[in-house]
């Protein structure tokens, strides 16, 4: 509850209100440009879908998630079905979820026995590191108890920065020297983790997108070294994405599902863009379900993606 100036207190924020909040900025660019095409159209036809086509275009749902989108609905205008823009609108979040709730049937790995191991991997500057710091927070929220690994040891600031979100999170850090062997340190805290009866532990990884056999051959090190500790490890493999760029992201998320055998994604900067209709492409295109969203600076800022709470908020 949050204390006010006059001694009583208001209710925060539920977690559909945040994400409501979140993509204010995409429900602007989406449903409100919508009613205009709708109101201006006076009649919902095929001249209706043409201007709904750019708008679906400018929230960056990508060409092949829009033509998808805009067959359904061809069905329905040519046998005059929708009526009004608010049928327009409903069928439009049911073909959405349909599609987000397409990828989103993939279940984590259920885990005999602690720890449970995520490797986060992505390109440096999506907020790979951050995103880590926030998770650790969602999962000691809920009770559990967190290790993180620095295992990004090719750049001196990224272990740095995963210890100020240790700090920041009360979440001790396994680290070594820059340079080193980013599969010893996993191995180091595997071990810590193991002896500990730890529940998590959270992997940071090197982003160098650039220098992928390296990349490649160096993730495959780290999955066998976590597996001769921890048989079934890593359970999950999270993808950091920059929401705000857009389809240019998703080409760099399809190398890293190649290479890493992602499992799911971690959207950050949601709510610094209005193309928020990515993530309808991302579970498309790529086949992958979004598991957290970002939607601030703050270490609460990281929420479990719900898709009827997403979808709801870009219409309402």
């Amino acid at each position: 509850m949050i204390q006010t100036l006059f001694g009583s207190t208001e209710p925060k924020p539920g977690l559909f209100d945040r994400m409501k909040e979140a993509v204010t900025r995409t429900r602007e660019n989406l449903s409100e440009r919508i009613e205009e095409a709708v109101s201006f159209n006076k009649e919902i036809d095929r001249s209706t879908l043409d201007d709904l086509e750019g708008i679906l275009l400018g929230a960056d749902l990508g060409n092949g998630t829009t033509q998808v989108v805009l067959g359904k609905l061809r069905e329905k205008v040519d046998r005059k079905q929708i009526k009004n823009v608010d049928e327009l609108k409903r069928l439009m979040k049911e073909e959405l979820l349909s599609i987000i709730n397409s990828a989103n049937t993939q279940p984590v790995k259920a885990v005999d026995g602690m720890p449970e191991v995520i490797l986060v991997v992505g390109v440096n500057g999506t907020g790979k590191t951050t995103t880590i710091g926030k998770l650790a927070q969602v999962l000691r929220e809920d009770g559990k108890t967190v290790l993180l690994c620095a295992a990004d040891t090719f750049r001196a600031a990224a272990i740095e920065q995963l210890e100020v979100w240790g700090d920041r999170t009360g979440t001790e850090v396994i680290r070594t020297k820059a340079g080193g062997d980013p599969a010893a340190v996993l191995f180091d805290a595997l071990q810590a983790a193991s002896a500990r009866h730890t529940d998590y532990v959270i992997v940071d990884t090197a982003g160098r997108l650039h220098t992928k056999t390296n990349l490649m051959a160096e993730l495959e090190k780290m999955r066998r070294t976590a597996q001769r500790i921890i048989p079934g490890a890593p359970h999950e493999i999270l993808l950091v994405m920059d929401a705000t760029t857009g389809q240019n992201g998703l080409q760099q998320a399809r190398l890293f599902t190649e290479s890493a055998g992602v499992t799911g994604i971690v959207l950050t900067k949601l709510d610094g863009t209005a193309k928020g209709g990515v993530v309808v492409a991302i579970c498309r295109e790529l086949g992958l379900p979004v598991r957290y969203v970002g939607v601030g600076e703050k270490v609460g800022d990281l929420l479990r993606f719900d898709p009827n709470d997403f979808v709801e908020s870009l219409f309402n």
